[in-house]
């Protein structure tokens, strides 16, 4: 059989020239509406846009080939298959001449991806797996494989995938666009997992640039900022953690938290002090953490990142963790065996703000899509970032939909949210005529707190036993309140005025502390109208605010005495606990991004005592219910001695949930040892003084009480028992009853009101 010509073009393209042109153009809104196979008058149309091509063949399974006509000097080529009445599958062969001729797959030959109630759900804002639709996925489409791509841009002329496997030519794949959900579509076949892509978008006005996929699952490491199809291969061992995890209860259970940067935890020296990989970390992180006690490990947020110096909260592509550290698998790896030793997995989520990169989302289709128009809504002054448009139900789904992933995907347990409070105010450091008010006149901005409301309900209804951490600087009410209450809807809140007061505190020398005794008072006033954390993160070690332990006054001695202080006191307040990497061995620089902790240290006698009092705290913080059941009930905390400012004192109970079982803590802030100190008990006999933060073990001078107390029938501080003690220079000591009472006391001890509530917080 011969060759079908093609009959004169002028016959077959009246009324079609203008669209033909837009196609060349890469301006059609549906190209597979003119390339690809169709049914006309003649027979069975096949069209294809190969520029550069010298010739293109149309393969079918029988028959002959067909030589195609070029139709537009861009290369838009025809074949007609005249008096065919069905179309049928083919493939096309390529010839550039000089020898390289390709045989490909048509993509113009397949039908969307995406159905009709996939594009409802995403224009309406509530399509909750839309990362199941959009960016680039591996799809078998019938018997052939190749990857369907997806893209929200609705303002752009038009959208083609340009990749490695294109030659990042935007002419070879233009996408159609589907309705009027915005979303652009296009199925490549014969393409794989682990092409590199992207998007080159054509604004109303301007030239054509190139996007990042806001979905991609992938990227390669920076400073390159392209997209990589990726499809999980990971097989999770984690099945009898996550049946756990459904059943836990946060709010009731112990939380101590070990803040991470993966890139600076451990570095490698001798191969040019670069960072450890996710599948290194895995052979080492979960072991520490579980030899030293914490119950979970937030990491800095874990996305990709153009900029490190951001530490990962400029955030270019929200669905890839970094690449900097393996690929995506490695991650889940990691989160794999963290979970096998017990460890819940916290990230850093960042839903605030994004960075201008121009291959990121800033203007992605051209105009203010994910942002605001106006620089008073959509700029942030502090960080030279955008802010999201919370109006756009598309944004508010872009955002809860990558919530929802990093739970699933990725078998995360918690999210910790960056930077509520600049998401609350509209006027968040700004100035006067710098922002827009309210509908009502006001400065709240009322769609982020829809958006924060319908993201907690959202997550705790989609996965019970997970948590999400608001990081609030501000009084806002009930952050942590039901959205059905009226509040927000966290499960915790980060207490970030106990930090600041607590870190002005023990910043003072002790000959001053007694002007300054509120400071570790006052949180009580508030701990319970919140459920909150207490954090010591990487925040207070960073910009010229030294570290933990270079804040701490006085001489070596003192400060590493001060700093066990501080955390003992710490572990024992009511709240769950954080504490930044390096911190528990007292780091001595303050910490970069670029350089390893400073593990060296622990060879230091006093670096090694701080290093095992935080796993000894751990451990018996983990093992006590006084210590974390009853956090944020009342019943659960008693203050015995609160008044003492002269001499830096206080001391206090805290209850388990039954208020049966208690652990008495008292601390001594002034560095004088205080022999023959009484403090009212809650019962009777013995008392365990299970820690004491002045031990040699510690580095401390080893005073203490030779192991126990014992309960006395004289009455003080409200209970009708008491004991003399004696307080440890710049020590916290925790004394825990030898048995339990075999009924309930007679009184608990209701605190009067003279001599036990905390006085009335003065004026700064």
């Amino acid at each position: 059989m011969a060759e079908k010509k093609s009959g004169p073009r002028a016959l077959r393209y009246s009324g079609f020239t203008k669209d033909v042109e837009r196609v060349a153009k890469l301006e059609h809104g549906d190209p597979h509406n003119v390339l690809g196979i169709h049914q006309a008058k003649e027979g069975v149309v096949v069209r294809c846009y190969r520029p550069e091509a010298e010739g293109v063949k149309v393969l079918r399974q029988q028959g002959p080939p067909l030589a195609m006509e070029k139709i537009h000097k861009a290369g838009i080529f025809e074949g007609v298959f005249a008096g065919e009445t069905e179309t049928f599958a083919y493939q096309l062969q390529v010839d550039y001449g000089g020898g390289a001729v390709f045989t490909i797959r048509d993509p113009y030959a397949f039908l969307p991806t995406l159905g009709d109630l996939d594009l409802h759900l995403a224009s309406e804002g509530k399509h909750e797996r839309l990362h199941e639709k959009l960016g680039a996925h591996v799809h078998v489409y019938g018997e052939v494989h190749g990857v369907s791509f997806a893209v929200w841009a609705p303002m752009a002329r038009g959208v083609s995938v340009v990749g490695a496997f294109n030659h990042w030519d935007g002419r070879l794949h233009a996408m159609r666009h589907l309705g009027k959900s915005g979303i652009w579509e296009l199925f490549i076949p014969e393409i794989d997992e682990g092409s590199a892509y992207g998007y080159e978008i054509a604004p109303i006005k301007g030239e054509r640039f190139f996007k990042m996929d806001p979905y991609a699952f992938a990227t390669k490491a920076p400073p390159a900022m392209i997209s990589i199809v990726h499809a999980p291969k990971h097989q999770w061992q984690d099945a009898e953690w996550m049946a756990h995890r459904t059943d836990i209860k946060p709010l009731a259970a112990p939380m101590a938290v070990y803040e991470c940067h993966l890139g600076s935890w451990r570095r490698v020296p001798e191969e040019n002090n670069r960072s450890l990989n996710y599948r290194e970390l895995a052979n080492t992180l979960p072991e520490y953490l579980q030899e030293m006690g914490f119950t979970h490990v937030e990491l800095l947020p874990p996305a990709e990142h153009p900029f490190g110096g951001s530490w990962g909260y400029q955030v270019s592509a929200y669905f890839a963790p970094t690449a900097r550290f393996g690929k995506p698998d490695d991650l889940r790896y990691l989160i794999d065996r963290l979970h096998q030793k017990g460890i819940g997995v916290i990230i850093d989520w960042v839903p605030a703000h994004f960075p201008r990169d121009k291959e990121a989302l800033a203007r992605f289709d051209g105009t203010a899509l994910y942002e605001h128009e106006d620089p008073r809504q959509g700029a942030h002054p502090d960080w030279g970032t955008l802010v999201y448009n919370y109006c756009r139900p598309e944004v508010r789904n872009f955002l809860i939909d990558n919530a929802l992933f990093w739970l699933e995907q990725y078998h995360v347990d918690g999210l910790r949210v960056d930077a509520v409070a600049s998401m609350l105010y509209l006027d968040y450091s700004r100035k006067a005529g710098e922002w827009i008010p309210n509908k009502h006149g006001g400065r709240e901005n009322l769609e982020a707190i829809e958006f924060l409301k319908e993201l907690n309900e959202v997550v705790q209804a989609r996965f019970p036993g997970v948590m999400t951490i608001a990081e609030e600087s501000t009084a806002w009410p009930m952050v942590t309140k039901p959205g059905y209450l009226g509040g927000l809807g966290f499960t915790f809140k980060w207490n970030m005025g106990w930090m600041h007061d607590n870190l002005s505190y023990f910043a003072k020398d002790s000959i001053f502390r007694k002007f300054f005794h509120r400071l570790l008072t006052f949180g009580m006033l508030y701990a319970y109208s919140e459920k909150f954390v207490l954090p010591l993160s990487h925040d207070e070690v960073v910009h010229l605010k030294k570290s933990l332990l270079l804040k701490m006054p006085g001489d070596e001695w003192k400060m590493f005495a001060n700093l066990r202080c501080l955390y003992a006191y710490m572990w024992a307040f009511p709240g769950k606990k954080l504490l930044f990497m390096g911190g528990e061995f007292g780091q001595r620089h303050e910490w970069n991004h670029d350089s390893s902790l400073e593990w060296h240290l622990l060879e230091d006698p006093y670096h090694q005592g701080v290093h095992q009092l935080m796993r000894d705290l751990n451990r018996i913080y983990g093992s006590e219910k006084p210590m974390w059941e009853a956090d944020y009930d009342p019943a659960g905390f008693k203050w015995i001695d609160v008044n003492n400012a002269d001499e830096n004192v206080v001391a206090f109970a805290r209850w388990d949930a039954g208020e049966k079982r208690c652990i008495v803590v008292a601390a001594n802030f002034s560095p004088i040892p205080r022999p023959g100190y009484r403090i009212g008990l809650p019962n009777r006999g013995v008392y365990k003084e299970i820690l004491n933060t002045d031990s040699e073990f510690y580095g401390g001078s080893n005073v203490g009480n030779g192991g126990e107390i014992l309960a006395q029938p004289i009455s003080l501080h409200g209970f009708d028992w008491s004991a003399e003690l004696t307080l440890p220079p710049l020590a916290v000591v925790y004394f825990k009853p030898e048995a339990e009472p075999e009924a309930e006391p007679e009184s608990r001890g209701e605190l009067s009101k003279e001599s036990t509530e905390p006085s009335a917080p003065e004026e700064p």
